[in-house]
């Protein structure tokens, strides 16, 4: 059940992060490992762990950070 809820989680959290940078479009299934690892940087940030709510807003914010890093990186790489 675990692997379930955290395809779920995933799915949403990066759902939601796709959604905050729209100029990279995402496959489904990106998304969820996208909000998966999110959430492996969310929990590692953050420390804690909490309802189905919390779960989902940690790997939130470990999806933009991931995202926002990407974004920096091709940022980088295109102006060079």
């Amino acid at each position: 059940m675990g692997i379930l809820v955290s395809i779920l989680v995933g799915a949403v959290a990066g759902w939601l992060a796709d959604l905050v940078f729209k100029r990279f479009s995402f496959s489904l299934f990106a998304e969820i490992l996208l909000g998966i690892a999110g959430g492996f940087v969310g929990g590692w940030i953050f420390g804690r762990d909490g309802g189905m709510i919390d779960q989902i807003l940690t790997a939130f914010v470990g999806a933009v950070i991931i995202l926002g890093i990407a974004a920096l990186i091709k940022g980088r790489s295109s102006a060079v």
